[in-house]
């Protein structure tokens, strides 16, 4: 598989952007980053990689550019907008959206840049802010076969896993899935913790056990720690968790699946928005069933 370096441009570097476009960098490729805050722009510039001032600026000699931004309106902005990839990337260029969206968005872009002349994949992400920092993130793809090949090599130093998994739209569709089952088995988890706690046993050892079983997951291995300590700070935010769930359930509707178990955590997750903790990792989801058993206010 080649490795031969690459110009790309970086647009949205958050929790998860910023050390993506690190990692980037370290693989060898030449990155500029655009931010709607500096602060993440003077970090890429620090760890050897260069900055811009706007996206036209930041894509204007871009081979690639990855997007990693919150939802929709934000693809949409970065996108369409006056100054956006669209209007700016070079002809030809492969332009791969790695934000959590509905498929809908991502097949709109990728028609958009058909008829400008470049090339579009999906390609969202599931790790967490751990996964990220530590390149090994889970990265499932929607797009041609041909552009899946050239990214492959450059999305290779940024996860462990990275498939094509369908034509354009179908790498958010199956990050949609993978949503629910993080989103249920953070609820599993939260009960269990509530209930082993009230029973008297010892938190820390019991988790331990079960993590080395059946009911051991990657979930429980990442957020045992935020369990234990009630340390709730955005690994990955419950409002952006809120969003990937309604899109999920609008993708449910859509080919009339029932999905009754993410509904219910779904709607957990909005009363926890509803009480001011969407900024919170949604580890929190503890929290929530903390309230319910009357252990918190």
């Amino acid at each position: 598989m080649s490795t031969t370096p690459r110009r790309i441009a970086f647009i949205g570097l958050g929790i998860m952007g910023s050390p993506m476009a690190a990692n980037l960098v370290k693989a060898g490729h030449t990155v500029t980053g655009f931010n709607l805050v500096q602060a993440p722009i003077d970090k890429l510039i620090a760890d050897g990689g260069k900055g811009a001032s706007s996206i036209a600026e930041a894509v204007k000699d871009a081979e690639i550019v990855i997007t990693m931004v919150p939802a929709d309106p934000q693809v949409e902005a970065v996108y369409f907008g006056e100054e956006g990839v669209l209007d700016n990337a070079p002809a030809g260029a492969l332009l791969i959206d790695m934000s959590s969206v509905t498929p809908q968005i991502s097949q709109r872009v990728a028609a958009a840049a058909k008829e400008k002349g470049l090339r579009s994949i999906d390609a969202p992400v599931s790790g967490g802010e751990a996964g990220a920092i530590e390149g090994v993130l889970s990265i499932m793809v929607g797009g041609e076969r041909a552009d899946f090949d050239e990214a492959e090599p450059v999305l290779k130093a940024l996860g462990t896993t990275v498939a094509l998994v369908g034509p354009s739209g179908s790498g958010q569709t199956v990050k949609v899935a993978n949503q629910l089952i993080v989103a249920v088995n953070i609820q599993a988890c939260a009960e269990a913790v509530v209930f082993l706690e009230k029973s008297g046993v010892d938190l820390e050892v019991a988790l331990d056990v079960l993590n080395g079983g059946l009911a051991g997951s990657t979930v429980l291995t990442r957020k045992k720690n935020n369990f234990l300590k009630r340390d709730f700070a955005p690994g990955f935010r419950l409002d952006l968790h809120h969003k990937d769930m309604g899109n999920l359930l609008s993708a449910a509707r859509a080919v009339e699946v029932p999905l009754p178990t993410a509904a219910l955590v779904a709607d957990f997750i909005t009363a926890m928005r509803n009480a001011g903790d969407g900024g919170l990792d949604h580890s929190a989801l503890l929290r929530n069933l903390e309230r319910l058993s009357g252990k918190v206010k």
